[in-house]
């Protein structure tokens, strides 16, 4: 099972290298990542399946892991599908009525989208009949 892993780097030229590189040198796949900078840090969430190994890895290039999140990681959405307007309002739409929060979001490989929720197993279900 897929596990989004949070990591806090330095905003300097490299630092995605970094990540990239222990996690290749290691052979884990980056499913997704999303990284956002604010006040000269990089807040980054990187998708892996193996999270042993992609733990070692970072943590021998000297990056720490701050968290560990269980996500819900949709099926493949056709590329039609995933280029209509409106259409993460509609996703977002059936879980806030069914009272579930949205606390992380983004793409990964393969054009999936990467929630954690306040329900995972309940988003899962949700999502699986609008999708």
């Amino acid at each position: 099972m897929a596990k989004d892993l949070l990591l806090t780097l330095e905003d300097t030229p490299g630092e995605g290298a970094r990540v990239g590189e222990a996690l290749g040198n290691a052979g884990v796949n980056i499913e997704g990542l999303c990284a956002v900078v604010r006040d000269g840090r990089s807040i980054v969430h990187v998708l892996v399946e193996d999270v042993p190994a992609a733990r070692a890895a970072l943590d021998g290039a000297g990056i720490r892991v701050e968290g560990e999140t269980d996500v819900f990681v949709s099926s493949p959405i056709s590329d039609n599908d995933m280029d209509t307007p409106g259409r993460f309002g509609t996703l977002a739409r059936a879980l806030g009525d069914a009272g579930i929060n949205i606390a992380l979001v983004y793409m990964a490989s393969g054009n999936r989208i990467v929630l954690a929720t306040s329900d995972n197993a309940r988003a899962q279900e949700l999502l699986q009949s609008t999708m």
